[in-house]
């Protein structure tokens, strides 16, 4: 099994995940931490894969709170997608215009050189937030395993139907995303195909700790997995 040198730390105020959620992980009342026999750091050794998460999906679903989440027990940097957009997309945002194509492109690309510039300082990994709505939106972060062969791509999408997703942005205050802009996201939202092997598909109609434990668990099952098969 696979062991990392580092301590999952719950974010307080979360609720431990649970033996049977994590695999090999031993809970104390404050943290998890992964027992194995052989520790293993897994950035810091030559031939071990780094790890880019994407926590993606369309406004509403939840994003920051789980990529903060898993960030902070995996101990890994997290990348607030958002905050990467430049201020004329997020004017647009504000005044209820969709983004285009054009609008994303220098913004996903943005986001891909920032994971990869946090990977080559020596992370083990990095948790980043992107709504990452079309198949071409998820390649362009794709393209990031062609220069760095140790680096593997995940995708974390938060699947939940329009209308649970308009209650919720509807009760938010102060952000620049808005109702209507649901509704356009999920005009051109493409869900992840079957083919696309790299993305877990979470479904966050549960209560927000369910989801943050889940996808941490399937995040850990991940990694353990591919340390198994090196």
């Amino acid at each position: 099994m696979m062991s990392f040198d580092t301590t999952y730390t719950v974010p307080q105020g979360q609720k431990s995940p649970s033996a049977a959620a994590l695999p090999s992980i031993q809970a104390t009342a404050t943290s998890t931490s992964l027992k194995t026999e052989t520790p293993v750091n897994v950035a810091g050794q030559a031939g071990e894969h780094t790890h880019i998460w994407l926590v993606t999906g369309p406004a509403g679903c939840g994003k920051s709170s789980v990529a903060e989440y898993m960030a902070n027990a995996l101990n890994m940097p997290y990348i607030e997608g958002d905050s990467f957009h430049t201020p004329a997309n997020v004017e647009k945002m504000r005044n209820g215009i969709p983004l285009t194509d054009a609008d994303r492109w220098d913004w996903l690309t943005a986001l891909r050189d920032e994971s990869m510039r946090l990977i080559s300082e020596g992370q083990m990994g990095v948790v980043m937030t992107c709504s990452a709505l079309k198949r071409k939106y998820r390649d362009v972060i794709r393209v990031a395993a062609y220069y760095d062969h140790r680096l593997l791509i995940h995708f974390i999408y938060l699947d939940a139907s329009e209308e649970l997703l308009l209650q919720r942005v509807t009760k938010r205050q102060n952000h620049y995303m808005g109702a209507n802009m649901v509704h356009s996201q999920f005009d051109i939202l493409e869900r992840p195909s079957q083919n696309e092997t790299d993305v877990i598909t979470i479904d966050v109609s549960r209560t927000l700790a369910e989801v943050q434990q889940d996808a941490l668990a399937r995040a850990i099952k991940t990694m353990e997995s591919d340390h198994d098969s090196q």
